[in-house]
């Protein structure tokens, strides 16, 4: 059959074709990086949304709850959100890292803990799928020269390097300082990590106080008497402790029952800065100050995030667990956009040239060294008060002077 006696009703009309040719050309026209990012990243969330570390998990939750907003606002592609239960075990976290990326997973992102992160570390490697830990200063995390596994918070040295720097700051301005400290901490991954690190950075500090006793104690506890009562029997200044949210309640607790105010509790890790902890525990939750990775008040981004989380969860204060999970979810769509595609490598690729420097973490913004690892974060040291968490170093992140020493728990009605 030639074209000229075809049916008519096969025969493409000319507005049809220039249609299509116009349609083509639209095509070619957008840019390989839109046409590449049709759909949405899919990102895996990995958090402790249940066990005995639920309160953290479910408050890093929030952070993500108001991403999607805050990232479009910033000019960033959407993403999907395939959640994850870490249940709060380091077991269940390999496994739910496995079944995500099973599931779609493109990248990953969690998981707080640091034991439950490195498991997380080994399974992204394996798989070759990118994985940004939001919350973990383990530091062996970032030794073990992965490619795919990147770290926008402290190591543990970091950590303890700023706080020892924030503690001397804080000391002269309050124009004091405790001479004796009981350290107690958690002897789970971090906790380790923590306690080794003391021993290794301390020595390069000036501190004007001595460590007169050491106590570790299991996360999970349900009765922390006899290692307070140790504790104060110890007669020290102060309190330096590493701890995660419920136990920290019980030390309060504690701290109340057997009538022993010390001059100053000086946290560095979580707990003692959750909402839960301010919440639960009223006026016995003011005076901790905890040397911890923190939002800088005064960026704009840091104001962004802070607004959104109070018309998401009112009464809610910006703390370390939305700060770093809505960052890292900000470095995954800063990837995505900028690699134009889903492929691991590609993410990767992105993740490793990272230089984002509106976000939210005191210090000059995100990169990450050879390593995976942001070396170039700064700590803040906050302080409860009515309620709230004021920032009282370094001078540039400060929004509030130190109140010191404690008031004693007795004298608080």
């Amino acid at each position: 059959m030639t074209p000229t006696n075809m049916p008519i009703r096969l025969m493409p009309s000319r507005r049809a074709m220039l249609k299509g040719s116009a349609a083509v050309a639209a095509a070619v026209a957008v840019p390989a990086v839109l046409r590449a990012q049709g759909a949405a990243l899919k990102v895996g969330v990995l958090l402790p949304r249940s066990g005995f570390e639920a309160g953290i998990g479910q408050d890093c939750q929030r952070g993500v709850d108001v991403a999607p907003g805050l990232l479009k606002s910033l000019g960033l592609p959407a993403l999907t959100i395939l959640d994850g239960d870490t249940e709060s075990n380091v077991d269940t976290a390999r496994a739910r890292a496995e079944k995500l990326i099973n599931d779609g997973a493109q990248l990953l992102v969690g998981a707080f803990d640091s034991g439950q992160s490195a498991a997380i570390a080994q399974v992204a490697e394996q798989k070759g799928i990118p994985f940004v830990i939001n919350i973990a200063a383990a530091p062996d995390i970032t030794e073990q020269g992965y490619k795919f596994v990147f770290r926008n918070f402290p190591t543990a040295p970091m950590i303890l390097s700023d706080a020892f720097a924030n503690q001397l700051e804080l000391f002269n301005i309050v124009g004091a300082a405790p001479k004796t400290v009981v350290f107690m901490h958690v002897n789970d991954t971090f906790g380790t990590a923590m306690s080794k690190g003391i021993n290794a950075v301390m020595p390069k500090f000036n501190i004007p106080y001595k460590i007169v006793e050491e106590i570790a104690y299991d996360p999970a506890a349900r009765d922390l008497s006899v290692e307070v009562a140790k504790a104060k029997s110890a007669n020290a200044d102060a309190l330096l402790v590493v701890s995660r949210l419920n136990d920290a309640m019980l030390l309060t607790r504690e701290l109340v029952k057997q009538r022993w105010t010390p001059q100053a509790i000086m946290s560095m890790g979580p707990g003692w800065y959750e909402d839960q902890y301010l919440k639960t525990l009223g006026k016995l939750s003011d005076g901790p100050i905890s040397f911890v990775p923190f939002q800088d008040p005064n960026k704009k981004v840091a104001k962004m995030l802070e607004a959104a989380l109070a018309k998401s969860s009112p009464g809610v204060n910006l703390s370390t667990n939305h700060v770093y999970t809505f960052e890292a979810l900000l470095i995954a769509a800063d990837a995505y956009k900028r690699a134009g595609s889903a492929d691991p490598k590609a993410l990767a690729d992105a993740i490793r040239a990272t230089n984002i420097t509106d976000n939210v973490s005191i210090g000059p913004g995100i990169q990450f060294n050879a390593k995976g690892q942001n070396d170039k974060l700064k700590d803040g040291a906050i302080q409860n008060r009515a309620g709230k968490l004021l920032t009282l170093a370094p001078k540039q992140a400060a929004n509030a002077k130190p109140e010191w020493p404690m008031k004693p728990y007795q004298a608080r009605g």
